[in-house]
């Protein structure tokens, strides 16, 4: 079984707000040094950068376009400059697109959602692969929408995450000999402000079993664990953390 020994430096796109930040901060919590990957909220990265540093590990903050892959490989030559070798990646960065029926919605917006949900989740898995000399690990945030399909609301959000879901199984299997593991954390309905209707979680909480939207720190939780050595055996997997859905 390979050692996980080194220094753990973690790619977190999307890191300036909702689950990514959660995420860095557990990460720096738990001994990574952390690159908050933004699109373009400069001062809340520098927020999430300075917490990460009170907890007394290392982070930069670096604007990126995920669905360019040159932006995508300046992001990992910056971070391998400022940090070091890259162990981890949390594919996290994403947008809903229209949110409505299918008939209603404009298409360039749904182009750039899979633009940046599909493609962008691809890009930058290509360029960590490459960074992970000594192995390591990639968590894709997914979404239950994958699986319940999301009528009425964001089909074609549904849709990409679904295809998320596939990427991440096709490619645990083809990276597996070379001790990179990757696996997916499908959240359900988080109270973060990625919804276009801000009290969206409070009104779909009597659909969800649990009674309640989650908190972006539980979702945080379960990518902590996939980047773990508890993890070293799981690959391929996508955890649902949806409070039942």
């Amino acid at each position: 079984m390979r050692e996980h020994r080194q220094r753990r430096v973690t790619v977190v796109t999307g890191g300036s707000r909702g689950i990514g930040a959660s995420v860095c901060l557990r990460l720096a919590a738990e001994g990574h040094e952390v690159a908050v990957g933004y699109r373009s909220d400069a001062e809340a990265a520098r927020g999430v950068v300075e917490k990460v540093r009170a907890l007394g590990r290392s982070a930069i903050a670096v604007a990126v376009d995920t669905a360019d892959a040159a932006d995508v490989d300046r992001l990992f030559d910056t971070v391998v400059a400022q940090l070091g070798p890259v162990t981890g990646l949390v594919n996290n960065a994403g947008v809903s697109g229209p949110v409505g029926p299918l008939a209603d919605a404009d298409p360039d917006g749904m182009r750039q959602a899979l633009e940046v949900n599909v493609l962008g989740y691809l890009l930058c898995a290509r360029r960590a692969i490459g960074a992970m000399t000594a192995g390591g690990a990639i968590v894709n945030i997914s979404s239950a929408a994958a699986t319940l399909g999301s009528p009425g609301t964001y089909v074609h959000y549904a849709a990409a995450k679904a295809a998320v879901d596939a990427m991440t199984v096709g490619l645990s299997k083809e990276v597996a000999a070379d001790g990179i593991r990757v696996n997916g954390v499908a959240p359900g309905t988080v109270w973060t402000d990625f919804h276009a209707d801000p009290q969206r979680p409070a009104k779909v909480a009597a659909l969800v079993p649990m009674g309640r939207a989650g908190r972006p720190e539980e979702i945080a939780g379960a990518v902590a664990w996939l980047l773990s050595d508890d993890a070293s055996y799981a690959t391929g997997t996508v955890m649902r953390i949806a409070g039942g859905m």
